[in-house]
């Protein structure tokens, strides 16, 4: 009964009318939550040299999810890379070794998954309602060297035919550039053919030196 007083004392004494009783909002609180403990793992684990941890999300498994559980997850997955990183500035602090490093790695890869999952929902719906491959339009076009480069589309006050600007952008190649372009193009090739020998030599010396999986390799051929 006290409770319900405190409360019916915050509301004005003059009351005209029961409709107007509903117009006011009751005193709230929040719970009392722990303050920067938030961001401290528990304290079980202090001192430990090892900590358990799971494995980080998949891309996989978070497509699987809904939108409102990837919006909880995005707040977890924060806080936890927030506390790891917490963990690491308070090893360096003191000197010591911080309690399972691969943790930092599982975070960011689960936050990296997450991103990527969020941007294919993103790009998927867009490409439903627009038809657009990309969250800016625009077009793949040739610069003054001939390049091949996405040139993103701009909202301009002044038409283009009249915009000094614009019109300096040179969307042409020069015939003076195929050359070059050529050899461009030579000196991808010789790249790419210089790796796939390294990769061949390599492949070749590790068949030399484990011989058992060259037979393997034969046998799962035939």
């Amino acid at each position: 009964m006290r409770k319900h007083g405190f409360f019916l004392g915050l509301l004005p004494k003059s009351t005209p009318n029961v409709t107007s009783f509903h117009q006011y909002r009751l005193c709230h609180t929040t719970l009392s939550r722990r303050g920067l403990e938030e961001f401290f793992d528990d304290p079980k684990n202090w001192g430990q040299e090892k900590v358990k941890s799971g494995a980080a999300w998949t891309c996989q498994q978070l497509r699987n999810k809904s939108n409102e559980d990837l919006h909880k997850l995005s707040y977890v997955l924060l806080k936890e890379r927030k506390m790891i990183l917490t963990l690491e500035q308070e090893a360096k602090r003191q000197r010591l070794p911080m309690p399972s490093p691969e943790q930092l790695g599982k975070a960011a890869d689960s936050m990296d998954a997450f991103d990527k999952v969020v941007q294919e929902g993103e790009d998927a719906l867009r490409l439903l309602q627009t038809g657009q491959e990309r969250a800016r339009p625009g077009a793949w076009r040739r610069d003054i060297f001939g390049r091949i480069v996405w040139h993103k589309f701009k909202q301009w006050v002044v038409p283009w035919h009249l915009n000094k600007r614009y019109n300096r952008k040179r969307f042409l190649v020069m015939p003076y550039v195929d050359h070059f372009l050529r050899l461009e193009c030579e000196r991808r090739a010789r790249i790419k053919a210089r790796k796939e020998n390294l990769e061949r030599k390599k492949a070749k010396i590790l068949l030399k030196k484990f011989p058992h999986f060259a037979e393997a390799q034969k046998s799962s051929l035939v």
